[in-house]
């Protein structure tokens, strides 16, 4: 999924962001454009909450900031984006203006997902599926699994597409298998996630436990053929169990905004960076009382094991030790561990646990 280039040019920006705390850029913007929600989910709340929606007009002004550039990708989701009032307007504008963006949806109006991949130019379509046809009905309240097959058949060959599977108390190990079979039989990417608590979604159940005796004996062996899955699924044992500590660089480089305009520091903590109606995404997010914020947050926080955060710190990690032993990357970093033995690197450990 990700190239060479990515990889430099993130890097970059992290390099850049750390040297010049109020010239940050950003490389992820996920617009939450959208409360409305047609799906019923057990593991978000979303479609409970009042409808609100960012304007088109909002949209282009947080697009015009200084911190969002030509490289920034930015996600289209909501609640559904498709069910947004103005979804086709604010479409065509990111096709004209800043065509590196992505759609994010749950694909239950099948016909209008379609029209959007084949009238616009998506960089790429992530898709939300959870489990079988029995496990989808379950965790989301209704019958949308022939739908997401038939928008993966009608949309494969016209634009990249990636499964998103969430583990949760609702589904299984077994849910997982099946997400990456489906997967594997239409030759698209996969991304796996775990359930968290996260305040937009009024997600409020406990974490799922993991079981330290057979979690990672349970995970799937053919998550070992995805991209960037495996460890970062094996790593929340770890993290669970308070072995695993690691500082939150994600939060320097990557943000979203809530329909209602709120811009939190993270997708995990109910802390508010500002208001995009109040004030520029600029002001907001290089200002110096959030560079403050985050400082402290990425030094003391490692509360949560949220995809959008967590796989970039374990990203950077990985690769800053393919070049440099980790006691010298912990005298710029900081302290870290991925257990519960401090001095033991990603590769030791991972060769310990790996089972292929």
């Amino acid at each position: 999924m990700y190239g060479i280039y990515d990889y430099i040019h993130n890097g970059l920006v992290f390099i850049n962001n750390m040297m010049r705390k109020q010239h940050k850029e950003l490389t992820s913007l996920m617009i939450y454009s959208t409360t409305r929600c047609q799906s019923r989910c057990k593991h978000c709340s979303i479609w409970k909450k009042a409808t609100e929606n960012l304007s088109l007009e909002d949209i282009i002004n947080i697009m015009n900031s200084q911190c969002v550039s030509k490289r920034t990708v930015v996600g289209l989701e909501g609640g559904e984006f498709m069910l947004h009032p103005d979804a086709d307007r604010i479409l065509e504008w990111f096709d004209t203006h800043h065509p590196n963006y992505t759609l994010l949806s749950n694909c239950l109006a099948v016909d209008k997902v379609v029209e959007a991949v084949r009238n616009h130019h998506p960089k790429h379509l992530y898709i939300s599926l959870d489990g079988d046809r029995e496990t989808y009905l379950y965790m989301r309240g209704c019958n949308g699994y022939d739908k997401v097959i038939r928008v993966i058949e009608e949309c494969k060959d016209c634009v990249p597409i990636s499964l998103m599977f969430c583990l949760s108390p609702w589904n299984s190990f077994e849910d997982m298998r099946h997400v990456i079979g489906i997967a594997k039989k239409y030759d698209i990417d996969v991304r796996i996630g775990i359930y968290s608590t996260m305040s937009f979604f009024d997600t409020t159940k406990e974490l799922m436990e993991a079981d330290e005796n057979d979690y990672i004996s349970s995970i799937p062996l053919t998550i070992h053929q995805t991209e960037e899955n495996y460890d970062f699924v094996a790593l929340y044992d770890e993290w669970k169990h308070n072995r695993l500590k690691l500082r939150c660089h994600s939060i320097f480089s990557e943000l979203v905004v809530h329909s209602n305009g709120d811009v939190p520091l993270c997708q995990n903590l109910d802390v508010v960076l500002g208001n995009v109606h109040r004030n520029t995404l600029d002001e907001i997010f290089n200002s110096r009382q959030t560079c403050d914020i985050q400082c402290q947050y990425s030094k003391e926080c490692n509360g949560c094991w949220i995809n959008y955060h967590r796989k970039y710190d374990i990203i950077l990690l990985r690769n800053l030790e393919r070049i440099f032993p980790k006691r010298v990357i912990e005298l710029f970093y900081g302290k870290y561990q991925w257990t519960d033995d401090r001095k033991i690197t990603y590769k030791k450990h991972f060769k310990k646990i790996t089972r292929i």
